[in-house]
């Protein structure tokens, strides 16, 4: 089982950063190289513990919905979310967040099992390990572009929160 182990280091709040990650519109802005969408479940907004949303989105040419469920959640320091139903045999994706001097360590692990047997494991050789990484620094850089933003005025909605 492949293991992604990615740290960002963001300019911005813990309390920002974790809910920069959990957000749904976040997500889909993202990934847009993608055209990921959120189909069901949570479709916007923040998810929560116990929350499932199913994203559609086409990756090696392929159109794939995949459904994940928030596990396990303590605000604002780490959630957890893992393959509910979709194309992997499993994947579980955790999120970490430390805060140093009003800044944020983002941690991720990301552990998943390719379908297929062996060839699932070919797979994770040749492409699919390289493929995840860089869609999770890709959200990652995302993440840290709009938590270092300036944030609009006091009373003002933000895009993501």
């Amino acid at each position: 089982m492949p293991i992604i182990e990615l740290a960002t280091h963001i300019n911005a709040p813990v309390a920002r950063c974790f809910d920069l990650a959990r957000s749904i519109d976040m997500h889909v802005d993202s990934m847009q190289q993608s055209g990921e969408t959120a189909v069901a479940g949570r479709t916007s907004g923040l998810i929560e513990l116990g929350e499932t949303v199913t994203w559609r989105a086409k990756h090696f040419g392929i159109w794939q919905t995949l459904t994940s469920g928030v596990t396990e959640m303590e605000y604002p320091n780490y959630f957890t979310d893992e393959m509910v139903e979709g194309v992997f045999k499993a994947f579980r994706h955790e999120h970490y967040f430390y805060p140093i001097n009003n800044q944020t360590l983002m941690k991720d692990i990301f552990m998943f099992d390719a379908p297929l047997g062996f060839l699932g494991i070919i797979a994770n050789f040749l492409f699919l390990e390289r493929y995840m990484t860089r869609l999770l620094e890709q959200r990652n850089r995302e993440i840290k572009k709009a938590a270092e933003a300036p944030r609009p005025p006091e009373g003002g909605v933000g895009r993501w929160r």
